[in-house]
């Protein structure tokens, strides 16, 4: 992939991050990583200290490998293949930048929820805006993977999901090494699905830690929460997937339970007294799962699945409802 392809990251965070520096230990010489920044500062103190100045700014990058851009149109221009990793509430204004089509890119989406207000996945958004071939040119990057433990070189795992395995298997090579191990799936709507279902699970279980339920109570929760994950992805995208494989109830139990995880961090916040704005305010990252709350509730007016975590959670963010209430109307309806 790195021999005639370029690559290029779009995105300043924690995982757009991590993964370039999982990219730059593949690269063959004489090649390099595009890498796009909004700010020029950000990329002058990243050429400068060969770290990110805002986020795992503790990973050394190997700047040699990588060549910066702040201007999107001229990044895509210059690569063939593209990983997206921006919060999903910001997709649309971070593109409203490029004014071309992508039909001839490869797009990778490493974003973890839907476009809110339209209910739209990446999938749907990158083919119906851009014209991007899903039989042959999109994948999605699964978890389960913390961005923070790929820096450390902690064993870590992804699933890579495209509708053309061969696509995959390059991906997966590109980003392969001895402590990030690879795996391939043909579901990317299910994995795109999951992804935003876990992050709402994952409110869950931080408002459930944050009011005192302990580890007990935490297991039924998550044993209740795959259940309704699998409820919903075989109702909006029915085919044949093991709901139990790491791209699902991986990513799940990782993003609950993990101290990395914003969204636990956002439940926790929650469960603790913090008022909802006090929460979003303090925290430095987007908590993706405050997006995709709302997202699936509106998805499931039209399907009516059966859905008591995500409800709770969705009344708790967007209807205001007192967060022990609500938890307390749940405990009945699980099991």
């Amino acid at each position: 992939m790195f021999g005639q392809h370029r690559i290029a990251v779009i995105g300043g965070g924690s995982w757009a991050t991590a993964i370039i520096s999982l990219l730059t230990n593949n690269v063959k010489e004489g090649n390099k990583v595009n890498w796009y920044l909004r700010k020029k500062e950000h990329i002058d103190y990243a050429i400068k200290h060969g770290q990110n100045p805002k986020y795992l700014n503790s990973l050394i990058l190997d700047t040699d490998k990588i060549e910066f851009y702040n201007d999107l149109n001229d990044v895509i221009k210059k690569s063939d293949t593209l990983i997206f990793a921006v919060p999903s509430a910001f997709i649309e204004s971070t593109m409203s930048q490029f004014d071309g089509t992508l039909e001839n890119h490869v797009v990778v989406s490493a974003i973890k929820g839907m476009i809110p207000d339209k209910n739209t996945i990446m999938a749907d958004y990158f083919h119906d805006v851009y014209n991007v071939d899903l039989e042959k040119n999109f994948c999605v990057l699964a978890g389960p993977c913390h961005a923070e433990e790929v820096a450390l070189q902690r064993l870590s795992y992804l699933t890579i999901a495209s509708k053309n395995l061969n696509t995959a298997e390059e991906i997966a090579n590109c980003l392969e090494c001895k402590y990030l191990k690879t795996s391939i799936t043909d579901d990317i709507y299910g994995t795109e699905y999951a992804a935003v279902l876990k992050n709402v699970f994952a409110i869950a279980a931080g408002i459930c830690s944050g009011l005192g339920y302990g580890d007990n109570f935490l297991a039924v929760l998550m044993s209740n929460a795959i259940r309704e994950m699998k409820r919903f992805v075989d109702t909006v995208h029915p085919i044949t997937r093991d709901i139990k494989s790491s791209a699902y109830l991986g990513d799940l139990l990782v993003t609950a339970y993990s101290k990395f995880s914003r969204n636990r961090t956002l439940g926790v916040m929650l469960g603790q007294g913090y008022s909802l704005q006090s929460a979003l305010l303090e925290m430095k990252m987007v908590a993706e799962g405050f997006y995709g709350s709302k997202c699936i509730h509106q998805i499931n007016e039209k399907y009516n699945i059966e859905l008591p975590i995500c409800n709770a959670v969705y009344n708790i963010l967007h209807n205001g409802a007192p967060v022990g209430f609500e938890i307390k109307l749940l405990i009945d309806k699980i099991r």
